[in-house]
Formats: C-alpha cells, structure tokens, sequence
C-alpha cells in the first residue's frame, strides 16, 4: 500500500467544509480578549484557554517586546548548550516559589513538557500510569516512553478504586508514575487528588498532575490543583503551560531539585529542543506578576464560569458541572454539533466543537471556556445566543 493512499481517502473534512459547517483552523485577526475578529467581522470569544485575559493585557505585550529589543527574537539553541538566558532563570526561579516548590524547568511548549518529563523518568522496567481522559501529551508520553521500553497502563477515569486495583497488579518492586490532569480539558472536571495521592504513597507510586487548565484557575491564588486541595508538600511533581494563564508559549515542571537537576541532563525533549524564546519568557514573567498582585482575577474567572454554569441550566442545557474555567454543554451527535456551532458562529458566538474521536460517541459538545476579562455585556449575548439556536434545535430540556 502506498503510505499516502490514506491521506487521499481522507474527505471527511472536505464534505463537512462543502456544508459550510466546518469549525476548525478559522484565523483570527485581531484579538482583544473577550472580543475577536474573524472573517472581517467581530466575534463574541467563548472558546479560548486565555483565563486571565492577560494576551491583551498592556503590561504583557510591553514586556514581549522590551525583550526582542534586549535580546533578539531567538536563543538559537537549546536549553542544554547556547539557548539558556537569565530570563529562562528568573521564571524558573518565581514559578518555583509561587508554586511551592524546590526547582521548576522550561520546555519550549507545554506539549513536549509532558513528552520531556515522562519519557525522561520513566525508563526500562518502570510503569507509567494514565487515567483514560488525560490529555494527549501525557498519552504520548507514555508512549514515548513505552519505546522506551517502559510500562504503559490506564485506569478509569477518575476512578481511584480501578487506581488501587491497577496499582495492586504491578510488581512492588518497579518504578511507578501515576500521570494526572488536575483539571481534564474537555470536562473541566477536577481530579480526585488527595485520595489518589493516598493510594499512589500505598504502593510507593510518585505523581505527576498536569495543571494546564488550573494554574491561575483553582488553588491559592490560582496555584492549581494541589493547592486547591492543600496537598501541595504531598505532590511529587506539577506540569503546566504558558500558553493559558500566562498568556505566552511554553512548559514548565516543578518538583524536587534532585529530580529538576536529572531532567535537564537526561530529557531529550529538553536537550534537543530549541529553548522558549526571549518574548515568551517576558510574557510569562508579566503575566506572573499580574497573577501575584491581583489574586482577584481568579474569583472573577470563577465567577463568570459559574454564572454561565448556572445560566446554561436555567435555560434547560445539559452540561458537566464543575468549579473551573470550562463549560462543556452537550448537544449529541456529531451531526447536531456542527450545526449547533455554525449558528452560533452566524450569531458571532465563537466555542469549541468537540467531537468524537475526542469526546465518547454521542457526547459531542460545544465545549465553552471563559476569561477574568468577559463582561456580562459579553455572557449575556452568549445565553441568548444559546438560548435562540437551542430552541431551534430542540435543544432545552423542558423545565
């Protein structure tokens, strides 16, 4: 078989695109936080992990560019050798003392930090255990792993009695990583932390939360999922991105110095990589201190979510409730969520179509996020908007 006799077979995405019904790969060109323009025309933003609101923030932006005049658009290496600059220190530095932690590391995307961290700990012999709704990074870096000749094993999803039933059949004497979300990103749901890490200490199993979607979102200060909980000194490791909360593009991991200090000498994902760049560092470290000194960000975040969460039921929508920044709202079959979402579009409502593969079948959903910045001017329209194609739907459960 010829290898791209596939890619020719592939049309699905044509004939949806031919209904005028496709979702995917829009461009925005210009972006001001709550309010986006996409095809020349404005456009409600309800779909975006921009928490805070901090890409349009001034003092973020400002930062970025200070940082291309410092030091160029590159560090034109990796971490390893030429790419380490003193901003890749002091970021490491603040994010490891904001988040409680002995030492953090940078990866140039939050993506790879899983790669780099999984594959870089767990070696022949050792096991990698996944709940089943954690994000693809971590997936593939269990797989990255398993090639290298590790372990890769799943439990149900936030299942912590299949945890301890998985957990019991591994041999005692192996390394075991237990590989979490704090908060899942197509649920917003929260990990069941401090009984999983109460399992994870009876078999001698270390942690690894991955807090993309709950740094600046749930905890102290918006410190995360092990905060939240006040597990903190509990957690082996948290894994996160610059790429929500703060408003750029990167990864981190903070942990113990010793495990920090193996990593940077041991993950290729770290060693072969070009290091983040002077901008993105910048961003990060503004955004950081915006985090530090207006705490209040987070409630209001929280607060808006919760008044869609609220809004959505009201009006008769069936959704996963959670105390995070996402609110999926199911419509049902794949069919239904690509018309749900191009009227909501037509309307200038912008969210996020998830379908299967990556949602169950039948559970398709127009996955919403928020932002500190949404005002109810912007929340409002958004449940009208819901409520006129939900109707025309016959999508509200009658009350």
């Amino acid at each position: 078989m010829d290898l791209f006799e596939k890619c020719e077979a592939f049309t699905r995405a044509d004939e949806v695109k031919a209904l005028g019904l496709y979702p995917y790969f829009r461009p925005i060109e210009e972006n001001e936080g709550p309010v986006v323009r996409i095809e020349g025309r404005q456009v409600i933003m309800a779909g975006s992990n921009n928490y805070l609101g901090l890409t349009a923030h001034s003092k973020v932006r400002q930062a970025a560019i200070d940082a291309i005049e410092r030091y160029g658009t590159g560090c034109s290496g990796s971490r390893y050798l030429t790419g380490t600059i003193d901003l890749h220190i002091e970021l490491e530095r603040r994010l490891a003392a904001f988040l409680g932690y002995e030492s953090v590391l940078l990866f140039s995307t939050g993506y790879q930090t899983a790669l780099g961290v999984i594959s870089g700990l767990a070696l022949k012999g050792d096991y990698v255990i996944s709940d089943k709704e954690n994000h693809a990074c971590i997936i593939n870096g269990a797989m990255l792993a398993k090639g290298g000749f590790a372990e890769f094993v799943r439990y149900k999803h936030n299942d912590i009695e299949d945890l301890d039933r998985t957990l019991k059949r591994l041999p005692a004497e192996a390394g075991k990583l237990i590989v979490t979300d704090g908060v899942f990103s197509v649920s917003g749901e929260l990990v069941h932390l401090p009984e999983l890490l109460e399992v994870a200490h009876r078999y001698g199993a270390r942690v690894l939360v991955d807090d993309a979607h709950a740094t600046g979102v749930v905890g102290e200060g918006g410190r995360g999922t092990a905060s939240y909980f006040g597990v903190t000194d509990k957690t082996d490791m948290t894994m996160g991105t610059f790429s929500k909360t703060f408003a750029s593009l990167g990864g981190f991991v903070a942990g113990p110095e010793r495990v920090i200090n193996y990593l940077k000498h041991h993950s290729p994902a770290l060693i072969f990589s070009a290091s983040p760049t002077p901008a993105s560092c910048a961003a990060a470290l503004a955004a950081l201190d915006i985090l530090e000194k207006h705490p209040e960000l987070v409630g209001q975040l929280i607060g808006n979510a919760d008044k869609m969460r609220k809004g959505f039921k009201e009006l008769g929508f069936t959704i996963i409730d959670s105390i995070t920044g996402i609110v999926p709202v199911l419509v049902g079959n794949v069919d239904m969520a690509l018309m749900f979402w191009r009227k909501l579009y037509d309307r200038g409502v912008f969210v996020n179509a998830f379908i299967p593969p990556g949602v169950p079948p039948n559970m398709s959903m127009m996955r919403t996020s928020y932002m500190a910045s949404h005002e109810d001017i912007h929340l409002n329209r958004i449940l009208e908007v819901f409520a006129e194609v939900g109707g025309e739907l016959g999508l509200l459960n009658a009350k």
